[in-house]
This record gives C-alpha cells, structure tokens and sequence, in this order.
C-alpha cells in the first residue's frame, strides 16, 4: 500500500511518534507495518537466492486500518509473523541469546545482565491509539 504524505503523518502520530510496538521514538525512517502480515510471495532467483515477487498473498490485509507505525528493528523482526508468533519468538531471546551467546552468558554470570520472565506486551497494548484530527 502507497501512503500519501497525509497518510503517513496521521499514521505516524498513531501513537505520539512512536513505534506501536516497543514505544522508542520514530525518527525519520521509520516503517509502515502490517499488523495482520500481508505475506509476500516469494520465488527463487539464482545466484541470489529468495527474493519477494512483490505479490501480496493476503491483499484485503493491505489497509490503512492494519498499518501499525514501526520502528525498523521491530518491523525488520517481525517481518511476516503474526502478532502471536512475534510475541513468542521475543519470549525465546533469552533462551536464544544464553545457548548462542559466550558473551551473553558471560555477562549473566557477573551480574551485568539480570534475566527476567516477564509476559511480552506491545506498547499499543499499554497506550491506546490517540485520535487524529
């Protein structure tokens, strides 16, 4: 979906010029994302692997009514998940990060980072969208 400069500034202040989804501020280069994923048809291009065809799977997702302001890292993370699949993928770093990381169990061990189980909730799911004019 192609915003228009209007679009894109109401959907930026969707939630005060922050990311819906870990609340960090969003800058200039912020993304667009489809909170019900669109997914992408993807085919495979030799020599450079899976490439998108730029086909939507899911065309009656791709509405302004599903488009979530978002921070690079969080839509580049997200990618084509679904807001429950993200949600668990996230609950996994740490188990992710202390098998994969020397450095991250390093740090667990000497006190510099602290684990914590906590439920992972989306800034949108604290503040609710503020209305635009």
């Amino acid at each position: 979906m192609n915003l228009n400069k209007k679009s894109r500034a109401e959907l930026a202040s969707k939630f005060g010029g922050r990311c819906a989804y870990c609340g960090t501020p969003l800058g200039d280069r912020w993304h667009a994302d489809h909170l019900e994923p669109v997914v992408r048809e993807l085919k495979w291009v030799s020599g450079k692997g899976l490439m998108t065809t730029g086909k939507i799977t899911r065309p009656e997702r791709d509405t302004l009514a599903n488009l979530m302001p978002s921070c690079g890292p969080c839509n580049i993370d997200k990618h084509s998940l679904t807001l429950e699949q993200w949600r668990s993928k996230l609950s996994g770093a740490p188990g992710v990060l202390a098998r994969n990381s020397p450095t991250y169990r390093h740090a667990v061990r000497f006190g510099l980072v602290a684990e914590v189980t906590t439920e992972v909730v989306f800034y949108f799911e604290r503040h609710p969208a503020q209305a635009t004019a």
